[in-house]
């Protein structure tokens, strides 16, 4: 079940490449992405009526914005908040008709330069500290994410297996972590994935803190002993790896894939609109310059395309697909394209329960959650309901910390609360699956 996996994942020459590359494709000083968000805001809009969306949204058409919640203009409705990314020629205008059109809004973030300066810290000394141990209190470049997972597949061969599934639009490798003892060859399975949106820093470091975790509280921990044990957990850490070295180097609000489009200047397509259940519907946009973009066919981002073959291959083993995004503090699962019960409602709302309730005892931090089309909106494309559609009887996707104060630029410092609270909601979730729960039976058998 790995692969394309080669001798040449632990070579010493290719670690080596990784981790000189790590140091030079990263932001430096302190004019992060040549200050090219000095002066921008984020603002939080409140809609109260049906006029107001509709005036909202003509307003929005006619400011080039950059939606933060929810995804697309076609999503904003009474009495949700929408928060959106404006440039700083555009702020004044925005607020002036806003307050002429008594449409309730305040100013989130004052200087989003400011704030991404804040969220990546000082970059030389944190690579100094990297080169004799790996932060988990901070955010991590690509290279710097691939080169830890070369190390740790080097050091922890009893638990840790590194294969490729494929390769990225531009040709990076799409690197995978099989974590869990060694067994029977057909033991359940856990699917995990983050950097789905290049912009959602916080899932990739998840990835990483559930790795670290795993492997330390092995010895110690009776209940990770079980899970290790009796499942296998296979981990990406970054989906999207085009996008997000993207949103590294040049645009740190970079949502999409990276690949061209031979009609449009617009690049890339959304990796959560791309899959092959309901394409191109409802909450999805068929226009190459949309965040929302379902893409010219389904599956037709390599990423995507690799991750669904996999799957598809091993379906019958894997008994739970999570995907980690942010931000809202919800726990979702299908449908995401109709307002529909699935068939093994109960044991899901169970599972998530759960999970939500595990998190909550960590800190208090409390999360909604239910179907996404009634508990988000409505998407078509989405890889929970994909999933779930092929055959995997569990499928979450979280949207982590917070709920819009920080949104996109979660400080560095809350890292290890939301990855310990998540890591206790996972957690939750796999020690469900080694139990057996009857409504599943009907639509699963082999499970």
């Amino acid at each position: 079940m790995a692969p394309e996996r080669t001798d040449a994942l632990r070579a010493p020459a290719l670690l080596a490449c990784v981790m000189i590359c790590s140091s030079v494709l990263r932001p430096a000083g302190a004019r992060l992405y040549n200050n090219r968000y000095a002066g921008d805001q984020v603002f939080r809009i409140t809609p109260g009526s049906d006029e107001d969306v509709r005036v909202l949204k003509d307003v929005l058409e006619h400011v080039k914005v950059d939606f933060w919640q929810p995804n697309s203009a076609s999503l904003i409705g009474p009495n949700a908040t929408v928060d959106v990314h404006v440039k700083r020629g555009d702020t004044r205008g925005l607020r002036a008709r806003l307050k002429q059109e008594h449409i309730d809004h305040q100013v989130f973030i004052s200087d989003l330069q400011r704030e991404i300066e804040k969220q990546t810290g000082n970059r030389s000394s944190r690579q100094r500290r990297s080169e004799s141990q790996h932060d988990y209190n901070v955010y991590h470049s690509l290279e710097e994410i691939q080169s830890w997972m070369f190390e740790m597949n080097r050091t922890h061969p009893d638990l840790l297996d590194m294969f490729s599934v494929g390769k990225s639009y531009e040709g990076r490798p799409l690197y995978v972590l099989q974590l869990g003892k060694r067994g029977h060859p057909h033991k359940k399975a856990v699917w995990i994935d983050c950097g789905v949106h290049a912009r959602e820093w916080i899932g990739p470091a998840f990835c990483q803190w559930f790795v670290k975790e795993g492997i330390a509280s092995y010895q110690d921990d009776s209940v990770m002993r079980r899970l290790l044990d009796q499942l296998s957990f296979y981990i990406m850490p970054v989906f999207n790896v085009d996008g997000y070295h993207f949103s590294w180097t040049t645009d740190r609000f970079w949502r999409k894939t990276r690949s061209k489009n031979p009609k449009f200047h617009c690049r890339g397509v959304d990796a959560n609109r791309n899959w092959k259940v309901k394409w191109c519907d409802e909450g999805a946009s068929s226009h190459p310059c949309d965040d929302t973009y379902c893409g010219p066919f389904p599956e037709s981002e390599p990423e995507v395309r690799a991750v669904a073959k996999f799957l598809r291959k091993h379906k019958k083993r894997f008994r739970a697909y999570i995907s980690i995004h942010a931000y809202a503090q919800m726990l979702l699962y299908p449908y995401s394209y109709k307002y529909a019960t699935i068939p093994n409602f109960s044991c899901v709302e169970l599972a998530a329960h759960n999970a939500v309730t595990a998190l909550y005892s960590a800190y208090g931090v409390k999360y909604r959650y239910g179907p996404a089309s009634t508990t988000l909106y409505v998407s078509s494309g989405s890889s929970i309901d994909w999933a779930y559609r092929s055959g995997i009887p569990y499928a979450f996707a979280f949207e982590l910390r917070d709920t819009g104060y920080f949104g996109f630029l979660l400080p560095e410092s809350l890292i290890s609360p939301t990855c310990t609270e998540t890591m206790r909601a996972v957690t939750a979730i796999a020690s469900g699956l080694l139990k057996k729960c009857k409504t599943d039976r009907g639509r699963f058998p082999y499970i």
